[in-house]
């Protein structure tokens, strides 16, 4: 068996949905909260907020809540390129979401990478973000594919696969 990388991972989906959609699954806080968050607040790099229906720009702050989870996770967004690729802050770590066409689909790639390799880093974030990535991927091709949203949004279930 290979030697696990603890310190990076890259998780893949096939989504039929336009570059621009997906795009914007990604960059706006409203389309955010469609499939991954309850709640996403950007500041620009004047701190003035982001109206909603706005993407999100290199330099701009956020702030994500999720349903079912107290934590709270604030970040930069290091790169956005307005077509194909956001990298942004993520857990002590750095998110690279790559958007190719194939055909009729788009491959929605994400690269979390730069994760410590301390025990509770190795734990938290290279297997628990590996987890809730390769869910979220799957939500976002529900929501954009099917309309389907398989989030658990009853705050008063926590601990579920699906928040």
């Amino acid at each position: 068996m290979s030697r696990i990388d603890w310190t990076s991972f890259t998780v893949r989906i096939p989504v039929r949905a336009s570059m621009k959609k997906l795009y914007t699954a990604w960059t706006s806080a409203a389309e955010l909260e469609k499939w991954f968050l309850r709640q996403a607040l950007y500041t620009g790099v004047d701190k003035k907020p982001v109206r909603r229906t706005v993407n999100a720009t290199k330099g701009c702050a956020f702030q994500w809540e999720w349903y079912g989870y107290d934590g709270v996770e604030k970040g930069v967004v290091k790169e956005a390129n307005g077509k194909d690729h956001v990298r942004f802050t993520f857990a002590n770590s750095l998110v690279d979401v790559h958007l190719r066409q194939v055909g009729k689909e788009v491959v929605v790639e994400l690269v979390q990478s730069g994760i410590p390799a301390d025990p509770a880093s190795k734990k938290n974030i290279r297997l628990g973000c590996h987890v809730g990535w390769t869910f979220w991927l799957a939500n976002l091709k529900s929501v954009h594919e099917g309309g389907v949203n398989l989030r658990n949004t009853n705050e008063e279930l926590t601990g579920m696969v699906n928040n």
